[in-house]
């Protein structure tokens, strides 16, 4: 397997790791009109989104979304993966461990301390990777809305 780890920079690799995560979650979250791009561009440029592409020969086969969240506590961020989806045919075959390899590398750089993510209990392959990863924390997730 000749795989390869890059950190996305263009538009249209965007475009094609947004749809792989689309494909690959069902498009749960990936619903509704596709970003611009501007909306894109914009992303791109800001150094503090992390999104990683996962090659095997010239098809992406994987995908790593992030953000870095500067602390105001100390001179530290944490990083945190927001998406990670590996398309089903390649699975169980190193894939999203490269790419948090990838993305552990990109952390040391910025200073960061820690990565976190979240895994949903049901998705028991998730959560297998990360408990092999990382130290599992039971927390509680609620989502605020917005609206007036």
């Amino acid at each position: 397997m000749n795989l390869s780890i890059e950190r996305i920079v263009d538009v249209g690799a965007m475009q094609a790791a947004n749809q792989l995560f689309g494909e690959v979650f069902g498009e749960e979250g990936y619903h509704g009109p596709p970003p611009s791009l501007d909306h894109l561009r914009q992303l791109l440029d800001d150094e503090k989104f992390i999104v990683l592409a996962a090659q095997i020969d010239d098809e992406m086969v994987g995908a790593l979304a992030g953000y870095e969240l500067v602390k105001f506590e100390a001179e530290r961020s944490e990083i945190y993966i927001y998406d990670l989806a590996v398309r089903e045919e390649h699975r169980r075959r190193g894939v999203a461990t490269a790419l948090i390899e990838a993305l552990k590398a990109i952390a040391r750089g910025k200073g960061a301390w820690v990565i976190f993510v979240q895994a949903d209990p049901p998705d028991a392959p998730a959560v297998a990777l990360y408990d092999k990863l990382g130290t599992r924390e039971e927390v509680f997730h609620f989502d605020i809305g917005v609206e007036a």
